[in-house]
Formats: structure tokens, sequence, C-alpha cells
């Protein structure tokens, strides 16, 4: 009989089975992929955003989704814990913006390479290609029915299939199935850390435009959900890029009749210095047509857009463009507002929001309050982060804890 089953050959599923084998449980992994790691290897953009070097406190600013909940797993194995276990794997590890941590190589193969070592040095025996089809709670003993009519019996299990984003590498929810069928409650999966729809028609024209050091608030009615500064991109539905995902997290919080965002297009001026650089423009400039002092302040993709909104004659001279329009132009380019309709799918989303409910699961070990000798580890659970490394943290910590939860249980 196999002491530990790990189901799901991600980073948390890794990092549990490596853990419960280190802790002297006999371990074996399930990965219905030919491969370990495949969703991570598509990670930062193929780089692998390994974790971010912020203190604990601040790791847990960045969970959206029961961060308390991730007080015990992050103080257990934290980030210096992880980037010590893959460099004494060889490989090096670079920190760059914002405390994101990347390996020297631009690789996330190097970090596979890293937990496949860590698996091999442990001795856990890695099953791949084997899809678990359920597990069934016997008296003394957990059921693992696999693909193929075939069975294996186990003291403990720890169900670390992922959500439902990125179905292409495997994440098609099976977690789910197996933790309801066992009684645990599922809080509704959702798409998270993804592009937003935009119901203004004049985003779509805008399509393929990045704009940098811009401000962001996002609003739902009156109450501010978010609010960052950096980057973002127009596209053809509506908007993406960095803060646009960041954001993306909280559109879920608080849907109401409205949901807003709100860019400062002029973030490094407020509405008075705004004011009287117009009024130099302007006047500097006056025998120029409004539409071809616009360039002077903005990308070439916006001014259109912005004089059309602007209700400004495009040509109309500077000098005649009476304190009115100038402060609408003024309020328009410190506050241009879009109307959020929706999310783009799981297809596009980086991470799963919902997933287990972290109240039917020790915080301590990550062992099911419902069933014991249950465990569970990364985004299969009801928890999730902004952009930046912490997603994968979540990862690392619950895997490691609930691989060292699972063998102590074995083994006590």
């Amino acid at each position: 009989m196999i002491d530990v089953a790990v189901i799901g050959g991600g980073p948390a599923g890794m990092l549990a089975a490596v853990s419960a084998s280190k802790a002297g449980a006999k371990t074996v992994l399930f990965e219905k992929n030919e491969k370990l790691g495949k969703k991570l290897f598509i990670t930062g953009k193929g780089r692998c955003n390994v974790t971010n070097s912020a203190p604990s406190d601040e790791i847990l600013k960045n969970i959206v989704s029961n961060p308390k909940f991730m007080y015990s797993a992050l103080k257990t194995y934290g980030n210096t814990d992880i980037c010590e276990a893959i460099e004494s794997e060889g490989i090096k590890l670079k920190e760059e913006r914002g405390g994101r941590i990347f390996p020297v190589s631009d690789h996330s193969s190097d970090i596979i390479k890293a937990l496949k070592s860590m698996l091999d040095k442990a001795h856990v025996d890695v099953k791949l290609s084997t899809e678990v089809k359920s597990v069934n709670v016997k008296e003394d003993h957990f059921e693992i029915l696999l693909k193929g009519d075939r069975s294996e019996k186990c003291r403990a299990v720890i169900i670390a299939t992922g959500g439902v984003s990125y179905v292409s590498t495997g994440s098609t929810g099976d977690g789910y199935g197996f933790a309801e069928k066992m009684g645990h409650s599922i809080i509704d999966p959702l798409p998270s850390l993804v592009p937003l729809e935009i119901k203004e028609s004049w985003c779509s024209a805008l399509q393929g435009l990045s704009l940098k050091n811009t401000g962001l608030k996002m609003y739902s009615g009156s109450k501010l959900l978010y609010e960052d500064f950096g980057e973002m991109l127009f596209t053809h539905f509506g908007v993406s890029g960095p803060m646009v995902l960041s954001a993306s997290s909280f559109y879920h919080m608080k849907k109401s009749d409205e949901c807003r965002i709100v860019l400062d297009l002029k973030p490094a001026l407020s509405d008075e210095m705004l004011d009287e650089r117009l009024i130099r423009e302007f006047t500097e400039k006056h025998e120029k047509h409004f539409i071809n002092v616009l360039p002077e302040l903005l990308p070439a993709k916006l001014v259109p857009v912005i004089q059309e909104l602007s209700g400004t004659p495009a040509h109309k001279k500077c000098g005649e463009i009476k304190k009115e329009e100038r402060r609408k132009l003024v309020t328009l380019l410190k506050n241009l507002e879009m109307h959020v309709t929706g999310t783009r799918g799981f297809d596009e989303a980086i991470i799963t929001k919902g997933g287990i409910s972290v109240k039917e699961v020790s915080p301590k070990n990550m062992m099911s309050k419902i069933v014991p000798g249950l465990f569970f580890a990364g985004e299969v659970l009801d928890l999730d982060a902004l952009t930046g490394g912490f997603n994968l943290q979540i990862a690392w910590s619950t895997g490691y804890s609930a691989g060292t939860g699972a063998a102590e249980y074995v083994l006590n």
C-alpha cells in the first residue's frame, strides 16, 4: 500500500510529493499529462516568476482570497525556502522589478528541471500519463481509481490538480469533483488575472496601443475596488496588461450594476498643472488646429478618440478654444472612463478564483476537516493572488505543508 498519493504534477503537487517523501512516507505522484509542470512551463511568459522577495506580511497583502488562511503555511515555508531549494539544484535565480524572482536563464524549464531533480533525490515514484478518475474513502485507506480500470490503495491523498484556467495544460477541475464527492464545498470557480471586456466601442479603435506610467482605478458603483500605476494594453474586446490583470481579481468581489475603470493619462500632473500646460500649448500654437496639437500630449492612436470624446471640433483653432472646453479636456485626460461588461474566459485566465472552501481545510497542514487523511495544495483551493510570483508562492507553501502534513499523518 502507498503511504501518500499525490494527484497532480504541477508546482504544488511536485513540492508536496518531495516533502512527503523526504519526511519518510512512501510517496507516489500521479500526473495525467505526459510530462510534469505543463502549466509551470508557460508561467511568466515562459520565464517562470518563481516567487516574490517581499516579506511575508507584504505577500499576504497581495493574496486576494483568504489571505489569513495562508499565514501559517507562509511562516512554515516561505519565499527564501523555495529559492534555496531551487538554487541547491544548481539553478541560479535573480530579482527583478517589484521583487519578482526569475531563473537567471529566463527559462521556466530550468525550474521544472530542479523540481524533477528534487523528486528523484527524494525517491518519489512518478507515474506520468496516469489519469485519476476518482478517489474513494474506505474504512482505513483511500482507493484511487485510474483510467483503464486500475486502482491503487493509499493511506493519505493530496489533491493538487489545479483550477480550470489553461485547460490545454490539463487543468480541467478534476479535483473539485473528487473533493465534492467526499463532502467538500466548492466556491464557484471564476477566471482571474484575466483581460477585461469593455462596453465603449472606441476601445477597439485603440487595439494594440500600450500605455506605460498610467494611473488606473476600478470602481463598483462609487466604491473603489482597486488602484494601480503602471502598464496596460488596449485590445479588440477591451483592456489587458499587468494593471488590468490584477484589477480583474477584484472585479468578482463586488459585482454591481456598474463596474468602471478610470484611467489617469497624466498622473504626474495635477488638474491645475495640466490646465496650465494646456493654456501654454494653446497660447503658443493659437493658429494651429486642435487635432494637430493633441499629438503633443497623447499617443497618435488616442488623438482621434480624445478629440471626439472632448466635443471640441477637430479643426477649431487653439486660440479659439474656450475655458469650458479646456477644462473638459483636463477632466478627460485625468479621468478617462470605461465600463466593464465582463472578463474573458478561462482560456485566457492565468489563474482560477474560487475552488475548495478553505473553511473546511486546516491552515496548519492542509488536511481536510471532513475526511482525515485527505489533503489539498495549490490552485485547487479557494486561494488567489495578484501577479508578481505570489500565486506560485501559494503553491509552494501549501504544497510543502500538505506533504509534511500527510507524511506525519501516515507515520504517526
